[in-house]
């Protein structure tokens, strides 16, 4: 194929190349009604979980964040693994939380829970204390139109604090806060009246 610039500098090539790392609405959905299939219950976090809440994509995703019950890792692993889906080595891997990714770029980070008396997804070792609570649970959008249970609007804008913020996670929190009437939270107005 010819590389061919475009006006901003990047060839067809390149294009073609980000296109294939992009996790387009159709493969999220793909994926979540596989699962869905399959029995596993699965809520839809991160850039996506956003989407989801605001019905309508907002911004290109790498990959697809989700949270299942660790009873049904196994399984997930299994329809992954059929699809070309191997583990991606990261520093911070752990039974609870690890990346699955294919051949073209796509990635499924994935966070497993064992769900305690009160309805809160354990996250990892319950002497950590960390936790996706009950009500974390409980967001419903859409994604292509189509519907899915994702993590709620207000536990997705407190779920992106703490950490050093990217431009996304601006973009993530500005449109939950916006649309949801949800006050900034203190780290993202301090920057935004910057």
């Amino acid at each position: 194929m010819k590389n061919l610039k475009r006006g901003n500098g990047i060839s067809a090539t390149q294009l073609d190349e980000a296109a294939k790392t992009i996790m387009a609405a159709l493969d999220v959905f793909r994926l979540y009604s596989a699962l869905e299939n399959l029995g596993i219950a699965v809520w839809v976090d991160g850039g996506w979980g956003v989407d989801a809440l605001l019905g309508r994509q907002t911004r290109p995703h790498k990959d697809l964040d989700i949270v299942v019950q660790q009873r049904d890792v196994p399984q997930l692993r299994q329809l992954l693994e059929a699809q070309g889906y191997r583990d991606v080595e990261r520093d911070d891997t752990s039974p609870w939380n690890f990346v699955l990714g294919d051949g073209d770029g796509h990635e499924v980070d994935v966070h497993a829970i064992v769900f305690d008396a009160a309805g809160n997804g354990l996250y990892g070792p319950a002497q950590r204390g960390v936790m996706y609570p009950a009500a974390s649970l409980t967001g419903t959008g859409s994604i292509d139109g189509r519907p899915i249970r994702c993590i709620s609007p207000e536990w997705l804008v407190k779920f992106h604090t703490g950490y050093k913020l990217k431009d996304s996670d601006f973009h993530d929190v500005t449109a939950l806060c916006e649309r949801f009437g949800i006050a900034y939270p203190q780290e993202y107005a301090q920057q935004k009246s910057h």
